[in-house]
């Protein structure tokens, strides 16, 4: 007997075929694609977009009918199980090729011989003023560095007029690095190119490769892979899983169809479905994601924790300052790039004795496209809707004052996107690894901490600073309350307010003076509770 599910689509007034399902009440039976068979339809309709029937995609008249003989029927007939209801699946084979194909994902078993080609802006208006060449090559061999089995096998630099040429380089510039490759192909077998720019675009990744004989990658696909490698958690998997979908649909759309056909580059129809599904159904989840975030936040907001956001530059020491200041033994700092990719909480308390919640986060690092780290703002969230915000710099760093500006460019971005309505949190500058520069590097700054979170240096001054941030942002003080010693008022301030010292009151042995840091809602509510306490 013939199975099928028919589902009324009430936005294009057609048919969409479902997962199929048996009709036992009226024992019709309904051939809807003729005698396909059906592990094929399955295999095909996870991704198919239905394109119609002809004859009947356009005629209301037929889909009344239709309707009306079968509404009977449809009362009975079992629900249409959505495939978007189905668990999602991160490691989908089709979806796999795909990107492979988009990206150059290698396994990450086999050695990587990469030649890193910096090009840089010699003069004019696309110059970076920030940092200098070799710098930026620097940091395009720690990215390499940052896989398992990747090996820099050599680095050069090539300054150019543009960066939107459409062949990149010119005619002259493409012959001598024909001829460098060759000779360093000849020593060690190269397995890619690694042009370290943002993105490129279909057609200048095309030609490159066409002319070079070599595969080859932009700064976007070689960050997607280190945060492949670093994601573990289901949150983090989702957030990088998303960041691959618009280089992809990038690629695509840049590409020129006919030319795309010659080389055996352009989606099909099942392609575009599985990604627009994929997307679709990534949306989803980071949205489910967002607000159980929000939930938390409201949480924290309603047992008055104040929250101080830890965001930095990529490596900048986030992790290690965090362990420092709370004494969590179980976080455990990597000195890699992107090694944390989960906003994670961690509970510290202030030399007041009043509890906070520090934010890790996700490092930045610069020419990556905003769409990456829009891909992260589920998590990014708990950053900008912070008391307070410690910017951690790494001294220690060449380029800390472009790593700087990039940093507050991208928390001004997110502000913008993420909380439009409310104000900056302030900003605590904060620079890390002391213990690694010469002392005159180390001099004392008005706006800067200066703190080694690994040597425990500077941690004192900077706990002060941000109690006396908190205590301001917050609305909370600290006052000296006179309270009858072994009364209710004693239980009730050790749970609603941070005791920082109690003695005894030389005036009268039946009271006690305790200072505090209460906020103002707290000390109404006290006051409406006590209507008998003296404080001062």
């Amino acid at each position: 007997m013939w199975l099928r599910n028919v589902a009324k689509s009430a936005w294009r007034g057609n048919f969409t075929i479902c997962q199929s399902s048996q009709i036992g009440a009226l024992g019709k039976e309904y051939c809807i694609l003729g005698n396909f068979k059906s592990h094929h339809m399955l295999a095909r309709w996870k991704y198919m977009q239905h394109k119609g029937v002809k004859g009947i995609r356009n005629k209301k008249s037929t889909f009344e009918t239709l309707s009306n003989e079968e509404s009977e029927s449809d009362i009975n007939m079992s629900k249409c199980e959505d495939i978007n209801n189905e668990p999602l699946n991160l490691d989908d084979r089709a979806y796999e090729e795909l990107a492979n194909s988009a990206m150059h994902i290698s396994p990450g078993s086999l050695t990587q011989n990469v030649f890193i080609i910096q090009p840089y802006v010699k003069w004019g208006s696309e110059r970076n003023t920030l940092t200098t060449p070799e710098d930026q090559l620097e940091e395009a061999k720690a990215l390499v560095d940052s896989l398992p089995n990747w090996r820099v096998a050599h680095a050069i630099k090539v300054p150019l007029e543009t960066l939107h040429r459409k062949a990149l380089f010119g005619s002259g510039k493409i012959e001598e690095l024909k001829k460098q490759l060759q000779e360093h192909n000849t020593k060690k077998a190269l397995s890619c190119l690694f042009i370290s720019k943002s993105t490129l675009s279909f057609g200048q990744k095309r030609f490159l490769e066409e002319i070079f004989k070599l595969p080859v990658l932009d700064r976007y696909s070689v960050v997607i892979q280190i945060l492949r490698l670093h994601a573990t958690s289901a949150e983090a998997r989702l957030q990088v899983a998303m960041a691959e979908i618009p280089y992809i649909w990038t690629q695509a759309k840049d590409a020129n169809p006919s030319l795309a056909r010659k080389q055996g580059y352009s989606f099909t129809d099942t392609q575009r479905e599985i990604l627009r599904t994929r997307e679709r159904r990534l949306k989803q989840e980071l949205e489910r994601i967002r607000g159980h975030r929000k939930l938390l936040r409201n949480k924290r907001k309603q047992k008055n924790y104040p929250v101080i956001a830890v965001v930095g530059y990529t490596n900048a020491g986030k992790t290690s300052l965090i362990k420092a200041l709370t004494h969590e033994q179980s976080l455990q700092p990597r000195n890699q790039l992107f090694a944390t990719l989960d906003v994670t909480a961690h509970a510290g308390i202030l030399p007041c004795n009043l509890e906070v919640i520090y934010m890790d986060t996700v490092g930045f690092m610069s020419d990556l496209p905003t769409g990456l780290m829009e891909c992260f703002v589920a998590t990014l969230e708990d950053a900008m809707l912070a008391d307070i915000i410690l910017h951690v710099q790494d001294l220690s760093h060449k380029c800390k004052q472009a790593q700087q500006q990039h940093v507050i460019a991208t928390l001004v971005s997110l502000q913008n996107s993420i909380a439009s309505n409310d104000q900056m949190p302030p900003i605590i500058n904060v620079g890390n690894k002391i213990d690694l520069v010469s002392p005159a590097q180390a001099q004392p700054s008005e706006d800067t901490h200066l703190v080694s979170a690994t040597k425990a240096t500077g941690l004192k001054e900077l706990l002060l600073e941000i109690e006396h941030k908190v205590l301001t942002v917050t609305g909370r003080r600290k006052m000296t309350m006179r309270v009858r010693n072994g009364g209710a008022e004693v239980a009730w301030l050790y749970k609603n307010a941070a005791v920082t010292d109690v003695r005894a009151d030389e005036g009268s042995a039946e009271h006690l003076l305790m200072t505090v840091v209460i906020s103002e809602l707290t000390m109404q509510r006290f006051i409406r509770t006590f209507l008998s306490s003296n404080h001062e």
